[in-house]
């Protein structure tokens, strides 16, 4: 049998939930389970990588803009 655990996640933390669970094809319900079983296991998954990346907060930007400026810092 199993109980009901409710918990209040603000927006942000709930669509990164969301995100990681499609990516995984999970629901949101199976990866949160899955997530508390790591951490009360003390198994420790590496981070993802794409979210690492993202939070380096580096410089975006339309493609062939970002390739012309490469090429003119070359000359």
């Amino acid at each position: 049998m199993s109980n009901r655990l409710q918990v209040l996640v603000p927006p942000g933390l709930d669509a990164r939930i969301r995100k990681a669970a499609q990516r995984g094809g999970l629901s949101k319900g199976e990866w949160v389970r899955r997530a508390l079983e790591r951490e009360l296991s003390g198994e420790r998954v590496a981070p993802d990588p794409l979210e690492r990346l993202a939070a380096l907060g580096g410089p975006t930007g339309d493609i062939e803009q970002m390739l012309a400026e490469i090429e003119a810092g070359r000359s």
